[in-house]
């Protein structure tokens, strides 16, 4: 009976990514992107001797320098690999974290993706969990804001725009991901890499900022632990808004 029970769930979860992917594909931008991308993203990842039906993935994002790292790995593989680098071509807002609706920030903190927009309005787009747990502790609690994306385009108004060419890569990486049944694709995202130099320099610069600083030296241990491992630590929300690195 277990045997039989374990045989239908897996089949279940096969059946469920495969039409992820499939109904992306109904998508005229989405089949395009493919048609674009494809070989390419294939080659990046035989460069790193990563499958793309065993793919994961993890973003890390940077406000200043404005970079989105995508690192890869197989799903049997115990370290992420830096696949590639993405330009960030607008700006917007400062550094620090997004605390209401109209404050033109890109939020700082831990999220994943929650939406994929086969159909968006500035061409593809993926779609952030914020607020997440901590954001709403801390944030305006009649209107924290909200609809923050990775996206194409080269405008913005507290999102990360890549420009519509490298979003159809990045797209097409996380729908794979997605298909191979990582429902939750983890985006870190940073003021800044957080090198001891640049950690002190933000500790310095804002150190009367608490609301700042108390995020950027959570962020600063999570940063090292996944440098250090190339593994994405385990980040617990607690009820009085922090956060615990594990």
């Amino acid at each position: 009976m277990k045997l039989i029970l374990t045989l239908i769930l897996t089949s279940f979860i096969v059946t469920n990514s495969s039409s992820f992917k499939s109904e992306q594909l109904k998508y005229p931008r989405v089949r395009d992107a493919y048609s674009e991308k494809e070989n390419g993203i294939l080659k990046l990842l035989e460069d790193k001797n990563i499958k793309i039906d065993e793919l994961e993935v993890y973003l890390r994002a940077f406000k200043f320098g404005q970079k989105i790292q995508l690192w890869g790995k197989n799903k049997s593989d115990q370290k992420f690999k830096l696949i590639k680098e993405y330009k960030v071509c607008r700006k917007s807002g400062k550094l620090g974290p997004k605390r209401k609706q109209g404050d033109l920030q890109v939020p700082e903190g831990f999220y994943y993706i929650d939406r994929f927009n086969p159909a968006s309005n500035f061409h593809l787009s993926l779609g952030i969990n914020y607020p997440n747990q901590s954001d709403l502790f801390w944030a305006d609690k009649t209107d924290p804001g909200g609809d923050i994306f990775i996206h194409g385009s080269r405008v913005t108004v507290g999102c990360l725009p890549i420009t519509d060419d490298q979003i159809k890569e990045l797209y097409i990486f996380c729908v794979e991901a997605k298909s191979n049944g990582q429902n939750q694709i983890p985006v870190h995202i940073f003021p800044a890499k957080l090198s001891n130099k640049n950690f002190e320099v933000l500790l310095s610069k804002y150190k009367t900022d608490t609301d700042k600083t108390n995020l950027w030296k959570v962020q600063k241990l999570a940063y090292d632990a996944f440098n250090k491992s190339r593994q994405i630590p385990e980040v617990k929300f607690l009820r009085n808004g922090m956060h615990k690195i594990e």
